[in-house]
């Protein structure tokens, strides 16, 4: 950084100084110590175009400005930053007035839900109301201090409008506590007024020294794990839940000396998908919904539920129909107390690394009947048959996608990424999907952000460069938001992107279908003369879109095709997109599980009554766990 002189205080501009003070951030866990910020994200525009963007300029020696596209699109290349860095790095996000900084809003709920750190810096209104709300003409009757931007309370871990210069320090170390805290993190909102940006204050010149912020690793109360071993060490046919947790805790190697050692079968949620590797013996893998149907029936009649690093959301628990044995018991190991305490279960507190190392001491002695270990073990080796099943092509008309996936798989080294978020293909790569590495899954399903990929991909390459990213994106998310293609691309971040054209939203097709909605205005097609829109397909060119931004495009219908355009991009420096149309009804079997979505209770559709009567046999299942 710029030197300093031997004085307190030094004079500058709260733009300069919140950049100054975020480029000396450290983080430390177990030993480790690393910068903090990887740099910022940016879209100048009224309001941070002369105050953060100048203090950006000043000090861009020292810190990374990225171009974004979209203000959406930023906040997700920080929350696939942060998911990469396994919440111990983050990028800032700075958007100008108005629709900019609203434009974040989306953004910062994703980066919340997953509990991810990324600091969002929108422009806001003068501090000093002598000139009006310029380009954000949101007044209202009843307060003269609310502004669009309060509507980032709603999906912040943390926020704080800084309407006086004297009022950074404190906001900047709140900010960093949060950022940094592994129970509270989520999205930072600093709304920056755009006449205190500019306007300049003595700092004391402690505020940029280089500090520290160490990451600990809780342990839970002493008493709850000897309860919690207790519960473990009665159970017959107990399941573990792996989320997210076990991930960002790097506690994969703790998760694989328990399973083993007691014997007890693991299924994983979308964000713990990659805990175990993908032929562990115990691994019976994707749960859920959005699962398998091995991995469910054995949570059907699971006895014990232990809960490691999962927020037990919908797709989970089979919207509270997946646990069937009634005399069933939760043991949840988390970091966070709000979820520990889900499902009425026997709450462990802290870090999921040191708190199954402990568990595992306490139940050395411990192991599962040999006849349900056994059972367990054959329900992983049959799925991963099975998989093996589904992903071999067949060698018909149009590729499915789950063949799709199975080629991009067999490409892809133990260290390559994935990444998606919306759509069927969150189900079909939870189920499919053979991860290397614990980093080698990154689908936000916290949210189901459609427009997360392609700028959660470039985030992801942005946070480890030396990995290989494939980016998973079906055409109706491609048309939402495609634009950090560029951004890629400008950056010399190879991304390879399979843009997979089903037609429409054909995920929401079948699920209209399903629910007896007939697949209503889900696909992609001109109004017919009947009115309605029934008409011919929409010829939509999205290899040539590609092509237009820089990227290098190969398209492919066949296996052949697409094995020969993965080869071809690997010799490729530049983003590669992959454009493969893909069977629009091409599936394969259920999970076994259900999902709540609602049907009428009345309707004059055939198709919805029908559904409406399948919903009430599926509904009666559900029940509270107590």
């Amino acid at each position: 950084m710029v030197e300093r002189k031997a004085t307190t205080t030094e004079r500058l501009t709260v733009g300069q100084a919140l950049v100054q003070f975020l480029a000396v951030q450290h983080v430390e866990r177990d030993g480790i110590e690393q910068p903090f910020f990887g740099g910022a994200v940016g879209i100048f525009g009224h309001g941070n175009v002369a105050g953060l963007g100048q203090a950006l300029l000043q000090y861009r020696k020292d810190f990374r400005l990225y171009q974004a596209r979209h203000e959406q699109g930023g906040v997700h290349m920080a929350t696939g930053y942060a998911k990469m860095r396994n919440r111990l790095g983050a990028l800032a996000v700075s958007t100008s007035i108005g629709p900019g900084a609203s434009n974040m809003v989306t953004g910062a709920a994703t980066a919340t839900v997953n509990h991810l750190p990324v600091l969002c810096l929108p422009s806001d209104t003068f501090a000093t109301r002598r000139s009006g709300a310029v380009l954000q003409q949101q007044e209202y009757a009843y307060s003269g201090d609310l502004t669009s931007n309060d509507s980032f309370r709603a999906v912040s871990a943390f926020f704080d409008r800084v309407s006086r210069p004297e009022q950074l320090p404190s906001a900047l170390l709140e900010a960093m506590r949060v950022l940094t805290s592994p129970a509270q993190v989520g999205a930072v909102t600093l709304a920056l007024p755009q006449d205190v940006q500019a306007e300049a204050f003595d700092f004391p010149t402690r505020l940029f020294r280089p500090r520290t912020w160490y990451v600990p690793r809780a342990r839970a109360d002493v008493a709850a794990l000897r309860r919690a071993a207790q519960v473990i060490a009665a159970a017959q046919r107990p399941v573990i839940i792996a989320g997210g947790g076990v991930i960002y805790s790097e506690a994969s190697a703790a998760l694989d000396a328990f399973a083993r050692s007691t014997g007890i079968p693991v299924g994983v949620t979308q964000a713990g998908k990659a805990s175990l590797p993908f032929d562990h013996p115990q691994m019976v893998n994707a749960l859920g919904a959005s699962g398998s149907q091995y991995a469910n029936k054995l949570a059907n009649e699971a006895d014990v539920v232990i809960g490691i690093g999962t927020r037990y959301t919908d797709f989970t628990t089979a919207s509270n129909t997946l646990f069937r044995n009634p005399d069933v018991q939760f043991v949840n190991l988390n970091v966070a107390e709000i979820d520990a305490y889900k499902e009425a279960g026997l709450a462990l507190v802290g870090d999921a690394k040191v708190t199954l190392e402990e568990l595992t001491e306490l139940l050395s002695e411990y192991s599962v009947p040999a006849g349900y270990r056994a059972e367990a073990e054959q329900a992983a080796a049959d799925w991963r048959g099975e998989v093996d099943r589904i992903v071999e092509v067949t060698g018909g008309p149009t590729l499915s996608q789950a063949e799709v996936m199975g080629i991009v798989n067999a490409q892809a080294d133990q260290r390559s990424v994935v990444v998606n978020a919306a759509g069927s293909m969150p189900g079909d790569l939870h189920r499919l999907w053979r991860p290397g590495t614990p980093k080698g899954y990154d689908l936000e399903y916290g949210n189901s952000c459609m427009g997360y990929e392609i700028a959660g991909a470039l985030g992801a390459k942005m946070g480890d460069p030396s990995r290989d990213v494939y980016c998973f994106i079906g055409d109706g998310t491609y048309l939402m938001a495609h634009q950090e293609l560029l951004t890629a691309v400008q950056e010399h971040l190879k991304l390879t992107v399979l843009v997979v054209d089903n037609q429409g939203y054909g995920s929401i097709a079948a699920l209209s279908e399903s629910r007896g909605s007939q697949g209503f205005a889900c696909r992609f097609e001109y109004r017919g003369a009947d009115g309605q829109l029934s008409g011919d397909r929409l010829p939509v060119d999205l290899a040539a879109n590609a092509a237009s931004y820089g990227a290098t495009v190969f398209e492919a219908s066949t296996a052949e095709e697409l094995r020969q355009a993965l080869a071809k991009s690997a010799e490729v420096e530049n983003t590669v997109v992959i454009y493969v149309k893909v069977d629009e009804q091409g599936r394969f079997g259920g999970s076994g599980a259900w999902w709540d979505v609602p049907v009428p209770q009345v309707a004059t559709e055939e198709s919805t009554i029908a559904a409406h009567a399948e919903y009430e046999r599926e509904a009666a299942s559900q029940g509270l766990y107590l």
